[in-house]
């Protein structure tokens, strides 16, 4: 499995409607690490991204 590497590139802002244990998860994570909320949900957003195969799904 592929490592989740943190880094900080240029944002854009927007509203996120997000379930409320999700969020405390990621709020807890960010803080452990040490990055705000916004950087962590990018990163993993950016993740995902690149870990999903790419066929169509049916």
């Amino acid at each position: 499995m592929a490592k989740f590497i943190i880094r900080k590139p240029e944002k854009e802002v927007i509203s996120l409607r997000i379930d409320s244990e999700l969020l405390k998860n990621i709020d807890e994570k960010s803080a452990a690490v040490g990055i705000s909320r916004n950087e962590l949900i990018n990163q993993m957003i950016r993740f995902a991204f690149s870990s999903m195969d790419d066929t169509e799904s049916e």
